[in-house]
């Protein structure tokens, strides 16, 4: 890779069509004549250039302005992390914004930019929380993770297979609202199936960037009712506020906590409430499922690495801990690399707050004061210049001095390297994530010698039916 001082200054390729038909035009391609992989992949093959201009869906009317400056190389991407030169105000869901009718009437942390000063209030917050919750993670995890697999079992012993999705999700609410309000769903008014309303609130803020896909609906029909206006709270409102009303009873102490940080206790539970069921549980709606595609994928001699690997640290350590944990080399580059191919949050916004030279590992670009910066990051962190073989799953990537390329997975908004602070917009709940998937593992192969998969695409992430699972001789 040459020198940012060495590499030539050019004009950023692409354009954005003629007004209001470019950008359905490129809406349909996005979503419908090319999908959003080979969307990315001609323009960038055609412009001859990883970084070019184009509309990000999902273009009128639901976006205040389509044109974006697009990024898909390792090195460009990294400018949407630096808060001097981008904006991050309103852009956490991209070119558009759902209604904070969504958030209780609040624009909630994730779409301030840390500019703003109730940004470092509530970051800080969720900081010091989330930083308490590391001693309670492990106990809390597998005691959720016996009911897991319990149901995974019985399902498999009824039906001869088991749909992993729902069931883990479940597990995933439940574990998380206790984490967050110190209470299981199940004792309160939200019930053990509360994230079913959550899972409906979720779609219709990210409708605008999804495709259903459904053989029975013409694509044109779907475009209009998905893509063309921003959808309204009403249909979750009941499933919303039944978790937020649960959750703020359930979670006095946290409240009475951030009414002394300065805080009204109603911002503080919606903002909670996000972080907890459009962070957290969107997340590892993606990263358990995942997890399970890659491992069941890669075939038995990985299973019995990581068997081994967790059942001798957990012995020598005499139990699972955080400290146990970090030992397992192989269950923590298992864990990045899932990130790193399937990362759960796909697209990264910005806008310029002056004039930027961006640069690639080819060439350095102008990007004016106001423009939009767009990032997809699969493209990123599958970026070849940085890593062999990028598009296939490798567990060993990160062992053995592959650690050097953790700067290279972007997953929460930011370096694997790096921390979230009050002051910048990585993921406040980065940390607890990967946990959660070291975890994941560790319950799976304490149990089980190797299990089978077959997997899918759902409108987030992948969809897992698991087929086997084998017990220990």
């Amino acid at each position: 890779m040459s020198s940012v001082d060495e590499l030539p200054l050019k004009e950023i390729p692409g354009g954005y069509g003629l007004p209001f038909f470019g950008p359905i035009s490129d809406r349909l391609d996005f979503h419908y004549r090319q999908g959003p992989d080979e969307f990315f992949r001609a323009r960038m093959q055609q412009h001859n250039s990883t970084v070019f201009r184009a509309n990000a869906p999902p273009g009128p009317f639901t976006a205040r302005n389509p044109k974006v400056v697009v990024l898909l190389d390792a090195a460009s991407f990294q400018i949407l992390f630096d808060t001097s030169k981008v904006e991050k105000r309103d852009v956490f869901t991209g070119t558009f914004m759902p209604s904070t009718s969504f958030t209780g009437g609040y624009r909630v942390c994730s779409y301030l930019d840390p500019s703003e000063p109730k940004h470092a209030l509530l970051k800080g917050f969720f900081l010091s929380f989330l930083g308490r919750l590391h001693k309670e993670l492990i106990p809390n995890f597998r005691a959720a993770a016996t009911q897991l697999f319990a149901d995974v079992e019985a399902e498999l012993t009824e039906k001869g297979e088991s749909e992993f999705n729902p069931i883990s999700d479940r597990m995933s609410f439940d574990l998380l609202f206790r984490l967050f309000a110190g209470k299981s769903s199940y004792d309160t008014a939200a019930g053990g199936g509360g994230n079913a309303g959550l899972d409906t609130w979720l779609f219709l803020q990210l409708a605008p960037l999804i495709t259903l896909g459904l053989k029975f609906l013409p694509n044109f029909v779907e475009d209009l009712l998905l893509h063309t206006f921003p959808l309204p709270y009403f249909p979750a409102k009941s499933g919303y506020e039944l978790v937020h009303s649960a959750f703020r009873e359930a979670a006095g102490e946290l409240l009475d906590e951030a009414e002394e940080k300065g805080l009204s206790r109603d911002e503080a539970s919606h903002n909670m409430m996000f972080v907890m069921g459009f962070n957290s549980y969107g997340g590892t709606k993606i990263l358990f499922p995942a997890l399970l595609k890659y491992v069941g994928g890669s075939g038995e001699e990985l299973h019995r690495r990581l068997a081994s690997e967790i059942r001798g640290v957990v012995e020598e350590e005499g139990g699972v801990t955080l400290a146990a944990l970090e030992r397992m080399s192989l269950v923590k580059s298992v864990v990045w690399e899932t990130m790193r191919i399937e990362p759960p949050v796909q697209f990264q916004y910005g806008k310029a707050k002056e004039d930027l030279k961006i640069s690639s590992h080819v060439a350095t670009y102008v990007v004016k004061k106001g423009e939009t910066i767009f990032g997809y990051q699969p493209f990123a962190t599958r970026d070849p210049v940085i890593f062999v073989n990028p598009d296939e799953f490798v567990p060993d990537r990160f062992l053995d001095g592959g650690e050097k390329l953790l700067k290279y997975v972007y997953w929460s908004n930011g370096r694997e390297t790096d921390s979230p602070t009050a002051d910048n917009k990585q993921c406040p709940a980065k940390d607890m994530v990967v946990v959660l998937g070291r975890m994941m593992l560790v319950e799976l192969f304490m149990r089980y010698e190797t299990f089978s998969v077959e997997f899918g695409k759902l409108l987030l992430g992948s969809s897992v039916t698991i087929k086997s699972l084998t017990n220990p001789k």
